[in-house]
């Protein structure tokens, strides 16, 4: 299978392009947003900062008002190419690199593979419920659909009561037990799965509806084409008529919708890691724009856009690979 090298290169130009708007605009905003991160680290510290220490800290953070913009915008780029995000103010100006790679793995391990979970689920039950049309599989849409409907928050909130709560089957809160120390054993990688079920599985079903919606949709075309009725009238099992040919090109429009949900699990769910306290990126992105913490707000911002761009190239070499005409189109 061979991929043209003008589709690879067309591919490469529009994702490069669009990394540098994203890293420009990353740069740029903070700057365009009234006052800027020192100066609100001024006021939390109430006159505690001799002019001294502030010029130190501007030329910290790159926003030294002797430096002309254009200077900061390359400083930055210096700083991006040796890794460096800045410190933020609200962890004790640790690393933004640090303080971020704390939290990462909580969302990836929680929203990561909730959301595979429910891409999988729902394709697989789309897929079958499309093939049986008309059957009483299709009462599943509409039940799906309905908890694809109620908010996150009420969601959470609702199993927190019930299965928390009242049944007492899995903790409310935190991503393990109070007191608890993280490391490599068995007890405290059982706790961190009893604190992480209940959000995943809130998480699972609040994504399934558009899963099977979608997947059923593309289904019901997909098997009015003729390639469907050829490969039936030749004998073909049903089981693989409808996974390697209808369910193979009906899955095609769900890819891009995937890889955006991938990208943003890097994003976390903010208001699912809010109500069950969970120590993920999304819960970080809040307290960051509580605290006013630029810096941190701004290396969250570069890492979840550049998660949906690579979630995206992704996805456009999945697709070229599965469907052939996206190749000849874009040779």
């Amino acid at each position: 299978m061979r991929i043209p090298v003008r589709f690879i290169a067309s591919r490469v130009a529009f994702y490069l392009f669009t990394a540098w708007a994203a890293i420009t605009i990353n740069f740029f905003l903070p700057r365009m947003m009234k006052g800027d991160p020192v100066s609100a680290y001024m006021q939390r510290a109430a006159g505690k900062i001799t002019p001294e220490a502030e010029r130190s800290l501007r030329i910290l953070f790159g926003l030294d008002k002797d430096t002309s913009l254009w200077q900061q915008y390359i400083d930055y780029w210096k700083l991006l190419f040796n890794g460096d995000l800045g410190r933020s103010f609200s962890n004790g100006l640790a690393p933004v690199g640090d303080v971020i790679a704390s939290a990462l793995p909580w969302t990836l391990g929680l929203v990561g593979i909730a959301t595979i979970l429910s891409f999988l689920i729902g394709t697989s039950a789309g897929a079958v419920i499309g093939w049986r049309r008309g059957s009483k599989a299709d009462a599943i849409v509409p039940v799906s659909v309905f908890f694809s409907t109620v908010p996150y928050f009420w969601l959470g909130l609702i199993a927190i009561a019930v299965f928390s709560s009242i049944l007492g089957w899995f903790p409310a809160s935190h991503a393990y037990d109070k007191g608890a120390r993280p490391e490599l054993s068995f007890d405290f990688i059982g706790q961190v799965i009893a604190h992480g079920a209940l959000p995943a599985i809130t998480i699972v079903i609040a994504s399934l509806g558009g899963w099977i919606l979608g997947m059923r949709n593309m289904m019901l075309t997909v098997l009015d084409e003729d390639y469907i009725t050829v490969a039936q009238a030749k004998g073909m099992p049903n089981r693989r008529v409808l996974w390697n040919y209808a369910a193979r090109n009906a899955v095609l429009p769900q890819l891009q919708s995937f890889a955006l949900s991938i990208g943003f699990i890097v994003g976390g769910t903010i208001v699912m890691e809010m109500v069950f306290s969970y120590p993920g990126v999304g819960k970080l992105l809040l307290d960051a724009t509580n605290a006013k913490d630029y810096p941190l707000m701004q290396g969250l911002f570069l890492i979840i856009t550049m998660a949906v761009l690579v979630a995206n190239i992704l996805a456009d070499v999945a697709y070229a690979i599965l469907d052939p005409r996206t190749r000849q189109t874009e040779a």
